[in-house]
């Protein structure tokens, strides 16, 4: 947990992924202000702000006088991202299998974007599933400096399943923590490969998204490419206005 965060987002963000993995599935109420307050140590209004949020990014729905409830999903796997905690809570409700593990490559291109003074990369290819059926297939881009800690994790093999993400499992590993995501969202065309893993018609529109990771001190440390099946997944943000 980032301890600069605010309470009311920490809280939010653990009952969404409590509501994500389908504790509250079929109806089963929330629990109320004042049971996540005792439990949580926080104010009344604290928790009220958690909950104004989630009802604000369309997860819950609260009825006066009964409670507070999930609001069902039509079989798309949800993501609310505002924050890299978000993008390394995604192993809290999915999990990674590994296509293709960390190989050496020359790469001009990548080595541009990842602002390296060498063209020497290594790339990793995964899908990310969720309740077993595959959403996404990612192309990982590492500097050679960050891949070489881990690429003898049984977590990166060929075939591995995993709860777990990729800047979660590289993190510890490096001088300074992720501080930065820069991201870009455009839609794609799926690759024969991507086709074959998410079961889709090669050609068939994507949900592409660009993130270059960068660590605290401003290097560089991931470039990771997704395709997304629209069919699947359901991507939002919230925008919040600066200095509140």
């Amino acid at each position: 947990m980032n301890e600069s965060e605010p309470a009311y987002r920490v809280l939010s963000g653990e009952l969404r992924r409590e509501i994500a993995a389908g504790r509250y599935r079929g109806g089963v109420r929330l629990p109320t202000e004042a049971q996540l307050s005792e439990e949580h140590g926080l104010s009344r209004q604290t928790v009220r702000r958690a909950f104004q949020d989630l009802v604000a990014e369309g997860i819950v729905y609260r009825v006066p006088g009964r409670g507070t409830f999930a609001i069902e999903s039509d079989g798309r796997y949800l993501r609310q991202l505002g924050s890299i905690e978000d993008l390394m809570n995604l192993s809290a409700d999915t999990t990674m299998r590994v296509i293709e593990p960390l190989t050496r490559r020359i790469d001009v291109d990548v080595a541009s974007r990842l602002r390296l003074d060498t063209d020497v990369v290594y790339r990793l290819v995964f899908a990310r599933l969720h309740d077993g059926v595959p959403f996404v297939v990612t192309t990982v881009f590492l500097p050679q400096r960050v891949a070489r800690p881990v690429l003898d994790a049984p977590e990166l093999q060929s075939g591995a399943t995993s709860e777990h993400t990729i800047i979660g499992l590289l993190e510890p590993h490096l001088t300074h923590p992720i501080g930065e995501a820069a991201q870009s969202i455009t839609v794609g065309a799926a690759s024969p490969r991507v086709a074959a893993e998410l079961g889709c018609a090669e050609g068939h529109p994507m949900l592409r998204v660009d993130r270059l990771y960068s660590d605290t001190e401003g290097l560089a440390t991931e470039l990771a490419v997704s395709y997304f099946l629209p069919e699947h997944y359901t991507y939002r943000v919230t925008l919040r206005r600066s200095g509140r």
